[in-house]
């Protein structure tokens, strides 16, 4: 089997610096192409994905042989006429274009590149998502940058419609938190929750969701608000309701599963879980079988819930989904699942007692133990 090649160097590698090069050199004759190449590719191979995008985010401003809104301009232009045009082949783009962004975070969040830069973004976007860079210039200029997002929700293009609701999300993984409170951009998600583009209305679902992890009631209201407004579709209303409070419903939370119609007190019975082996390790399938009834008819929505602790003692649970339906009185639901446990890049499987439980609208059911050992 041929090993896959990481990201990092899928995203970034010797012959797209040299693209990269070789584009802002078509529009700025002056850029030493060869020059640049050579500078960045001397560090490249050893850094990760985000150091590599710094990185060629710094061999920009080193060779562009201008500086303030003529670099900006220059970086613009050399965008390829299209996102097509450029070899983008899905809605978050294209990997080459993600130091672009960072560029302009980096080196044009003054007052005086403020308006060219913010346009800048809205410009790469179409090329690669910008919603990381915005974020640093959301901390440091809040009112400017929330001007601009406003206007990219009205924007043609549906990944501008997108970023406006991204770059605002209160937890955007793997980017710096913002400073503006939570709810901040809820009136920019008000324009975009009925957005023709489903690449808008699941960022539109994410946003909403950080909401609820902190403001589930402000979450909750924006939803009904929303379901009595009309403006979305009722197959991407349900979508982003489902999608919005995901994390709630991992916790139980019976606010969140009545507005999507299961009642929390479900008259539903589970049996203890039977599992195939109580012994694992790493790598190993976790199987296991359980029995639901139902004293009357009832929408349910089944998790299951692996919790143990840490290797420094903290309590960890994961809750995952596992089936939706309608019991009834006549008719046991059968629950059943074949788990992979394994170790992840960011969560080791340690070696201990584990316990299983099924959760039905939120109410947890009696546990059923196993343990992993040592391989």
């Amino acid at each position: 089997m041929t090993a896959q090649v990481p990201l990092k160097e899928r995203a970034l590698n010797d012959e797209r610096i040299a693209r990269i090069g070789r584009e802002v050199q078509a529009v700025l004759p002056a850029f030493d192409a060869d020059a640049f190449t050579a500078d960045v590719m001397s560090d490249l191979p050893r850094l990760e994905l985000k150091a590599r995008i710094a990185r060629t985010a710094r061999g920009l401003h080193e060779h562009l042989p201008v500086t303030g809104p003529a670099a900006l301009d220059a970086l613009v232009h050399s965008l390829p006429s299209s996102p097509q045009a450029a070899g983008v082949t899905n809605d978050f783009g294209f990997h080459i274009y993600s130091p672009h962004s960072s560029y302009v975070a980096r080196y044009h969040r003054t007052t005086e590149d403020l308006d060219q830069a913010l346009e800048a973004l809205r410009a790469f976007t179409r090329y690669f998502s910008s919603e990381d860079a915005a974020r640093y210039f959301l901390n440091d200029f809040p009112e400017q940058t929330m001007a601009a997002v406003e206007k990219w929700t009205v924007d043609d293009d549906y990944r501008v419609r997108r970023l406006a609701s991204e770059s605002t999300r209160p937890m955007l993984p793997g980017s710096p938190r913002i400073t503006l409170p939570v709810g901040t951009a809820l009136p920019i998600l008000d324009r975009l929750y009925g957005d023709t583009s489903h690449f808008v209305t699941t960022s539109v679902a994410n946003h909403l969701r950080d909401i609820s992890r902190s403001e589930p009631d402000l979450a909750l209201a924006t939803l009904t608000r929303w379901k009595t407004e009309g403006a979305a579709t009722d197959k991407e209303f349900a979508f982003i309701a489902r999608e919005a409070l995901k994390a709630k419903l991992k916790e139980g939370w019976p606010a969140g599963y009545g507005f999507l119609g299961y009642a929390a007190d479900a008259p539903v019975a589970v049996s203890s879980v039977r599992l195939e082996h109580t012994e694992l390790r790493d790598g190993d399938a976790l199987s296991f079988t359980a029995d639901l009834t139902a004293t009357t008819t009832v929408e349910v929505n089944v998790m299951y819930v692996i919790s143990s602790t840490t290797s420094t003692g903290k309590p960890r649970q994961k809750v995952y989904a596992l089936k939706k339906g309608t019991a009834t009185p006549d008719q046991p639901m059968t629950l059943a699942k074949t788990h992979r446990l394994r170790s992840t890049a960011t969560t080791a499987l340690t070696p201990g007692a584990y316990q299983l439980a099924i959760q039905v609208n939120g109410h947890r059911f009696d546990h059923a133990e196993f343990r992993v050992v040592e391989r």
